[in-house]
């Protein structure tokens, strides 16, 4: 029995050598949401690295549908990039980054081996599963709860304002009236519904007025310059008796 197996395992080794040489990773497969960046390498092992021509394909698989090829890298190119996808090389390690990642990017990838001056020219990989899930969208019903949110704070940005500026507005009609005030230019407004100041009775009091009375000589008299005598002059008292209202009687009186 021991004998047979080891005539197996010298018969298959070869075969076995030959499939494990493209290996893919991460071989359980990805789940990443949308937006972001997959990551799988594809290692090759020594034996097909001897020296041969070769390069790298990528491919996809979507519900087991036919495969179709979504990049390419030589053995001698050390990174390609494209809208989509970027390669690097590290040879015996390829790297695949899949950028920006929907929902329809989801599938099965693997990557094949294609020998230019060998026998086998494509050797595949195994495949490893992509699951791109969807963002979280939020719920309606925390959008209200935001939405008050920030409207409450606009509202009381908008109180602090204007609470800001009236301040702003009061020191200054201060400041002027105290500036205007100690330049003497500020009165005192005429005060409404005062009571007007009862001004005393008017009592009729009997004056004594003086005057200056000149008396003249008669012109038509010639005197000489010589002879003319020294100009006098004479003061009279003349006192005013109190006036008295005019009755009929007193009046008739005066007629008469």
């Amino acid at each position: 029995a021991l004998t047979d197996l080891c005539a197996i395992l010298l018969c298959c080794g070869p075969m076995l050598t030959c499939c494990r040489r493209v290996i893919i990773s991460p071989a359980e497969g990805l789940a990443l949401p949308e937006g972001d960046k997959a990551t799988f390498h594809c290692n090759i092992s020594m034996e097909s690295d001897s020296g041969s021509e070769y390069s790298l394909n990528w491919y996809k698989e979507t519900n087991h549908s036919q495969a179709q090829k979504t990049a390419e890298i030589s053995r001698y190119k050390p990174m390609t990039q494209t809208e989509k996808y970027r390669l690097i090389n590290h040879a015996p390690v390829f790297k695949i980054e899949i950028l920006n990642l929907h929902q329809n990017d989801s599938g099965s990838y693997y990557c094949g081996l294609i020998n230019f001056f060998e026998p086998d020219k494509v050797m595949e990989s195994n495949r490893s599963q992509l699951i791109v899930t969807a963002v979280p969208q939020m719920n309606a019903t925390d959008e209200p709860e935001m939405e008050e949110g920030s409207s409450s704070e606009h509202i009381k940005a908008m109180l602090l304002g204007i609470l800001l500026l009236a301040g702003v507005v009061v020191l200054l009609i201060f400041s002027y009236l105290t500036f205007m005030y100690r330049r003497g230019d500020v009165q005192e407004p005429p005060r409404e519904n005062m009571p007007m100041e009862e001004k005393p009775p008017v009592v009729s009091v009997s004056t004594v007025d003086y005057g200056v009375l000149e008396f003249q000589r008669d012109q038509c008299t010639p005197v000489p310059p010589k002879t003319r005598p020294v100009e006098q002059t004479e003061y009279a008292t003349i006192i005013f008796p109190e006036e008295k209202p005019v009755t009929p009687e007193r009046s008739k009186k005066h007629l008469d």
